[in-house]
Formats: C-alpha cells, sequence, structure tokens
C-alpha cells in the first residue's frame, strides 16, 4: 500500500464527521432553475432524490436561507449544501456479530460500541466491523439501509448514531454540521489541568512529522477550527478522570486536544499515554501501572452520552452508557493507588 493510500484509509477509518458540506456561487450568466435540478447537474455523483431530501431537511441554503426542492435559483446566488457522506466504495458483507442495542425505531439505531471494533469496513479491515453486523442485523428488512452519521475511533468505546434512511441520515448530518448535538466523554488522562474546567481551542489537522497523529495548530495555519470543553470529575494522584463535551467534531479531537493540553489520555500509544508521563521513579509504582495498562490495553476513552433531535418527531432524545468493564477496573485501580500511595513506594 502507498503512503497515499494509507492516509486515505486512515481518514476513512477514523473521521467522524460523515457528511459533506458544498458551497456554490452561482454564475452570473445562469438562467432561472430549479435549486434540485441546478444541484443534480452541479454535483458528481449525487442522485435528485438525495437533494430533494437535503431540500426537505432544511439542509439547502439559498442566501442562508432554507429553500425547497422547487425553488428557482438566480445569479450570484449562494447556494450552501450538507450531505450525508457518500461512505460505501463496495459491498458490505453481512456478519453475524452482536450489537449492543440501546434504543431503535424507524428512523434511527442507538448501539453502545465496544472497544475493538472498526465501525466501518475499509482496507485491511473487510469484515468484523459494526456495518458489517448491521448488515446482518437488517438482512430481511430492505427498505432499510443503515448508515452511520459520524464514527469513534475502533479502541474508544461508547455511544454510536446510526440513520436507518436517507432522510434521517440527511437530517441528523445537518444537526452534526450546526454542532447541535450534544456528546460527552469520559477521558482518564495523564497528570492533573491547571483549572478544574477549562476549553481547548486549536485547528486540528494531520501532524506534518507523523500522518498517524492529528495535531493541533493553534494558530489557525492549518487543519480544521475544533473546540473541546473539559471539567474535573475526580483526581488520582497522577492521573485525572475528565469529562470532556465536543463541540466539534474533528478526527482524534479529544485525543489530540488533551495531548496540546500536556495531559494525553492514559495507554494511548499513539499520542504518547503509553509511557509514564506522571509519578515516582519505584520500582512497584511502575510495576503498578504496567498492571493498569493490562487492565485497559486501549486509550482510556469513553463516548458516555449523545443528545440529538430525532429526525421526524423533533424529540430531544439522550442516550447515557456505564463505563465497561476495563475503564472501571482501571479507574478502582487509581482510586486505590490514591488511598494507598504509601504501598506502591519502595
Amino acid at each position: 500500500m502507498s503512503q497515499d493510500q494509507f492516509d486515505n484509509h486512515e481518514e476513512q477509518e477514523e473521521q467522524e464527521e460523515l457528511y459533506e458540506h458544498h458551497k456554490i456561487i452561482v454564475d452570473p450568466g445562469q438562467s432561472l432553475m430549479r435549486v434540485d435540478k441546478f444541484l443534480t447537474n452541479r454535483l458528481e455523483n449525487v442522485s435528485r432524490s438525495k437533494i430533494q431530501s437535503a431540500a426537505k431537511a432544511g439542509s439547502i441554503l439559498v442566501n442562508e436561507k432554507s429553500v425547497k426542492s422547487n425553488h428557482r435559483i438566480h445569479p450570484n446566488d449562494v447556494i450552501s449544501v450538507v450531505l450525508p457522506t457518500p461512505v460505501r466504495e463496495f459491498e458490505v458483507i453481512p456478519e453475524n456479530i452482536p450489537l449492543d442495542i440501546l434504543y431503535e425505531d424507524d428512523d434511527v439505531l442507538v448501539v453502545n460500541k465496544s472497544a475493538g471494533m472498526v465501525v466501518h469496513p475499509g482496507h485491511g479491515n473487510y469484515t468484523g466491523t459494526l456495518l458489517n453486523g448491521l448488515e446482518y442485523y437488517y438482512r430481511d428488512q430492505d427498505d432499510v439501509i443503515p448508515a452511520l452519521v459520524h464514527r469513534i475511533d475502533k479502541d474508544t468505546s461508547g455511544v454510536l448514531l446510526i440513520g436507518k434512511n436517507e432522510m434521517a441520515q440527511t437530517i441528523l448530518g445537518k444537526q452534526f454540521f450546526d454542532h447541535s448535538i450534544s456528546r460527552r466523554y469520559l477521558a482518564l488522562v495523564w497528570g492533573e489541568p491547571n483549572e478544574a474546567e477549562g476549553t481547548i481551542t486549536g485547528n486540528i489537522g494531520r501532524n506534518p512529522a507523523n500522518r498517524l497523529q492529528m495535531f493541533v495548530f493553534p494558530d489557525g495555519s492549518q487543519g480544521k477550527h475544533a473546540i473541546t470543553h473539559y471539567k474535573i470529575i475526580e483526581k488520582f494522584g497522577y492521573v485525572t478522570l475528565l469529562e470532556c463535551t465536543l463541540e466539534t467534531g474533528r478526527t482524534h479531537q479529544i485525543r489530540a486536544h488533551l495531548t496540546f493540553l500536556g495531559h494525553p489520555i492514559f495507554n494511548d500509544e499513539r499520542y504518547g499515554g503509553d509511557r509514564i508521563m506522571k509519578g515516582t521513579t519505584f520500582t512497584r509504582y511502575k510495576q503498578f501501572v504496567q498492571n493498569c495498562k493490562r487492565a485497559i490495553p486501549r486509550q482510556a476513552l469513553h463516548a458516555k452520552s449523545l443528545g440529538f433531535l430525532h429526525p421526524t418527531s423533533g424529540k430531544e432524545l439522550f442516550f447515557n452508557t456505564d463505563l465497561p468493564e476495563d475503564f472501571s477496573e482501571v479507574i478502582n485501580k487509581w482510586r486505590h493507588y490514591a488511598k494507598h500511595r504509601e504501598l506502591f513506594s519502595d
């Protein structure tokens, strides 16, 4: 696999925002035309029905105002469109994979994803993914075309939202684009932030020195605008449990922002959190940290809750998940350490 192919695979596997935004300025010589016909002609591989679904969802704006599909455009109009990203580049093989379903109706499915599960097939991961499991789960329902409207990393556990039809996917994609979705994570990090709560603001893009990492560009010279809010939940001496709230949803946002803050997530190998970042040089302490890493052999990050407006009823829905067993175990270990620190000194 070439480096470019590898980079594309990484982006496909870990990109959180599954929508695409188009902004088009109509040519001065353009004749009057329905906006759905204009966009169908202008956007590649986008059907007219998908454009019409976007219009019904309020995802087509002309001069910053939502319009219907029969709206006629004029020269110099500014058109903004948000569409669900087409992610299926090949046939997804149905597989009987257990799903931890939190909620389901005709339009949406909410699941609690386990750590270690890739959410979407890609190069090197054609089977064993969440989408393979969804294909099996809906194998007898031809009217259901499940699609992810956001993603969480393979080794991050927690709540994930799926749209079951094109309209639901379009409406939910617009909510993610507008940053109206409520998302809270729990992260166990090295050290203790100076403030009990705060906000991390900084553009996120690929690290020029390491394409496997995302990097914070605080001067805004590269990357995409990103905001993460955090607050301290519990202190354990050399590590701290944080609640993180996403205002935007960039690839590896929490992992990159907390590393930028100087507090990488515990056992996050990609961002250096698998090393001992705080603590003593005592052998017993080092052994204790190794035991913690064995308890949670992944980054200590959990997507705890998700809130959104239902795409059909408009009702506000909120889902909260318990910490998985590995995360609870490592917290209990650090909690015991904080109370009996003298036991870990030589």
